[in-house]
């Protein structure tokens, strides 16, 4: 199992040997409400999805049961991919289940599902876990530079979160 994990602050990145997912966990300083909104609400995630080095042009943002999603990363004002998928479930402030293409690697779609954990002290631990076809698929996941968005994103959704609470608090 590989496995990249450094002090909490980083999302643990796991993909299993006998299966072809791929599991990421995260704590966020934010309470459950808050780290949802910034799954669901197309102006927080433009705020934070994906590498600093990539922005986001939302086509569609429909993360009710049944909605789909589509957008495109692009960088120096260029389109480098596109990405799109189905929801299939979203119990809100708890669990997202939703398919995740990628245009570029059409054989390479993953079921994803999101699991939005309260814990004690306001805080939330969102869990990941990403199911493909095969093992070759998961491969160009992982070698697409997903660990890099995954944690530059995070990092940018932490100080996303902290500005919202602070605007919540009054600050």
């Amino acid at each position: 199992m590989s496995t990249h994990a450094h002090p909490a602050v980083e999302a643990t990145i796991e993909a299993d040997p006998d299966v072809p997912t791929v599991r990421i966990v995260r704590e966020f300083d934010a309470p459950r409400e808050l780290v949802y909104r910034a799954h669901v609400e197309p102006e927080l995630v433009k705020q934070w999805l994906g590498p600093d080095s990539i922005g986001m042009e939302i086509d569609v943002w429909d993360m009710r049961t049944g909605g789909e999603y589509r957008y495109t990363a692009t960088r120096d004002g260029e389109e480098i991919a596109h990405f799109y998928g189905s929801v299939h479930r979203v119990t809100p402030n708890e669990r997202i289940v939703q398919t995740f293409g990628f245009e570029e690697m059409p054989d390479a779609v993953s079921l994803d599902t999101l699991v939005f954990h309260e814990l004690p002290d306001g805080r939330t631990r969102l869990e990941g876990l990403s199911v493909v076809y095969d093992f070759e698929s998961r491969a160009g996941m992982l070698a697409s530079g997903m660990e890099v968005g995954v944690q530059e994103g995070y990092a940018a959704l932490d100080r996303l979160l902290a500005s919202l609470q602070g605007k919540a608090d009054g600050a």
